[in-house]
């Protein structure tokens, strides 16, 4: 045994154990209590193994203990006393990058963590009571009047002055656009997770870390705002598959989407932030396909159970963006790219177009944030100083809100 790692998250605990070689493996889950048996066939017990003990974390939603013993010769048993039911996911990953042969053990709860129902509990004040559905609550409070007392009910910050957008009939003068007098949703997706890294610089820093971080402070800023909030794809440590971070902006009515990463590129003197829109049909640059190519290998990294992945979400990553998602998201990467400039050097002054997985929402503009190269030592260095990240927060913070006042979001359409 290589390695084992354990990454408990709210939504799902995932337990990975790694080989040189594949190994054979049942499961039996039990009830009353409620308990998960792994028997993996052909090796003999060692140290490594033993060490899965000590890496259960207590606050783990999931998992309680788990006890290890040889149960017959070359075969190990794995014994995951559980806090409450759960529904497994056990499979292989062939090696990958750094990755030799992995069993990969996901423990999801039997109800499925809802986005919607968690941006509701990020939200709500404790000890608030909704009148209705906290569902049917969040999406009114979305439309029209705060879903409780004492929440936000205009966005006084969001209000543009004198921009004026559609004609008034017979006068030849362009009239005041509509005010932005509703919650705004903002998807923030900081990028990789769990047993997907990201670059690493020469001094260690992961990106996931730094992006995780950035992703961070930003959120802070925006819930901050009034009638702004922020929903984070990942809030801790785990991977998220690509489609699933999509998914999941699309069920909260994100109005933006916001992808946070740290770039790494094979020449380490490259530097300066960059910001990414998808590409209808190729990239603006062959660093940029080069890029996209590697974050869409995030999916191979982090380890997708490629039988029982969400077809739906996999669907959606076929589905062609539309022109306006397109210029909308153009929009919006040109005001953060110019906020981010004041910040440090810019690898180039204009947009760049890739064939991003992340960024293929057809409705919602969706951008993806390159802070610097993490494969340059001195920005390396940068990103990984508290300070920095907050002001490279701040910079796009700035430019989500300037984009907001030019095209404040229309009103959505009632709920059935």
């Amino acid at each position: 045994m290589l390695a084992v790692r354990v990454w408990p998250a709210r939504e799902y605990t995932r337990v990975t154990l790694e080989l040189e070689q594949s190994l054979e493996h049942t499961h039996l889950l039990l009830s009353d209590p409620p308990r998960l048996v792994v028997d993996l066939e052909g090796i003999e017990l060692d140290q490594t193994l033993r060490d899965l003990v000590a890496k259960v974390r207590a606050d783990d939603p999931y998992i309680e203990q788990v006890r290890v013993g040889q149960f017959k010769p070359r075969v190990v048993r794995l014994v995951f006393d559980l806090k409450t039911a759960v529904a497994p996911q056990l499979f292989t990953l062939a090696p990958v990058g750094a990755y030799r042969h992995r069993v990969v053990l996901d423990l999801y709860p039997l109800e499925p963590v809802d986005p919607l129902r968690a941006l509701l509990a990020q939200v709500q004040p404790p000890g608030a009571t909704a009148r209705e559905d906290p569902i049917d609550a969040l999406i009114r409070e979305r439309d029209s009047a705060p879903a409780w007392p004492g929440a936000p009910a205009r966005l006084p910050e969001l209000r543009p002055a004198p921009p004026m957008s559609a004609p008034v009939p017979g006068s030849g003068r362009r009239g005041p656009r509509p005010e932005a007098t509703r919650m705004v949703t903002i998807a923030l997706d900081a990028g990789h997770g769990g047993e997907d890294p990201g670059a690493i610089g020469r001094g260690g820093t992961r990106e996931k870390d730094v992006a995780h971080a950035i992703a961070q402070l930003l959120r802070e800023r925006i819930d901050a705002t009034p009638n702004m909030r922020a929903y984070m794809t990942r809030d801790a440590d785990y991977f998220v598959p690509l489609a699933v971070r999509v998914s999941k902006a699309r069920r909260v009515q994100a109005d933006l989407f916001v992808s946070i990463h740290a770039d790494a590129f094979v020449n380490p003197d490259a530097h300066g932030a960059s910001v990414y829109v998808l590409s209808e049909d190729r990239a603006s640059s062959g660093a940029a396909r080069w890029l996209a190519d590697r974050e869409n290998r995030a999916d191979l990294i982090g380890g997708v159970n490629l039988k029982r992945a969400n077809h739906e979400a996999a669907k959606l990553l076929l589905e062609l963006s539309t022109t306006t998602q397109i210029r909308e998201s153009s929009s919006l990467g040109h005001i953060v790219l110019d906020r981010l400039g004041s910040v440090g050097h810019l690898h180039k002054p204009a947009v760049e177009k890739a064939g991003f997985a992340v960024l293929r929402a057809p409705d919602i503009p969706s951008i993806l944030v390159e802070t610097a190269f993490i494969s340059n030592p001195a920005e390396e260095r940068r990103l990984a100083d508290s300070g920095y990240q907050a002001r490279i927060a701040e910079a796009v913070f700035q430019g989500i809100r300037q984009y907001l006042l030019r095209h404040p979001p229309p009103p959505h359409s009632a709920p059935a």
